[in-house]
């Protein structure tokens, strides 16, 4: 991974917390880095230490949460809303109905930065079978004045650019699949 803080590697991004401790205290800040997986409240604390930008806000308590252990910190966190734009129940992010809403409870946090959108859309067969949940994606982040639609991973990225990504989360092609979790035996070892 160091490797690929190389320059011209604009970011680094982790799913989670936990794991990016250990790369965020080896590797430093040679560029900025960027949550791009679910965030639990009781995380935002080692959140907001360890990353510049969280990609997956997408409620109000956590918002008030990241604001709140920013300002302890002493920074600004940037932040992109997670869209559900499938409007999938197995999925977290604001259901696109909600987002003005949302939008309009966060925006003035003094620690926080909301910067744009990030989606993730239903699992497809193909690339294109995407493309209609990124053009929504680059509707609504339209509609709302905002900068950034973070859409689009390894198999997809292509896609999503041409429907107006401004960043794209491409670990895997980059790093291959994430190794399996370890599994958790009777008594938690």
């Amino acid at each position: 991974m160091l490797e690929s803080a190389s320059p011209g590697v604009p970011a680094l991004g982790e799913n989670r917390v936990q794991e990016a401790k250990e790369k965020v205290e080896s590797l430093g800040r040679p560029v900025p880095w960027h949550l791009i997986g679910s965030l639990q409240t009781n995380k935002a604390r080692d959140a907001a230490r360890l990353f510049d930008w969280i990609q997956s806000v997408d409620r109000v308590d956590l918002a008030h949460e990241l604001d709140r252990r920013a300002h302890q910190a002493e920074r600004a966190l940037r932040v992109l809303v997670q869209v559900n734009i499938g409007e999938e129940a197995q999925k977290g992010g604001v259901h696109p109905a909600e987002l003005k809403r949302l939008l309009d409870a966060i925006t003035g946090l003094k620690y926080l930065e909301v910067r744009g959108l990030m989606c993730i859309p239903p699992a497809a067969d193909s690339a294109e079978a995407s493309r209609p949940w990124f053009r929504r994606l680059r509707e609504l982040r339209d509609a709302v004045g905002l900068e950034h639609c973070s859409m689009g991973m390894s198999g997809d990225f292509e896609v999503a650019i041409e429907e107006g990504a401004t960043m794209v989360r491409v670990g895997t092609a980059i790093f291959g699949p994430r190794p399996p979790r370890p599994a958790v035996t009777e008594g938690g070892a």
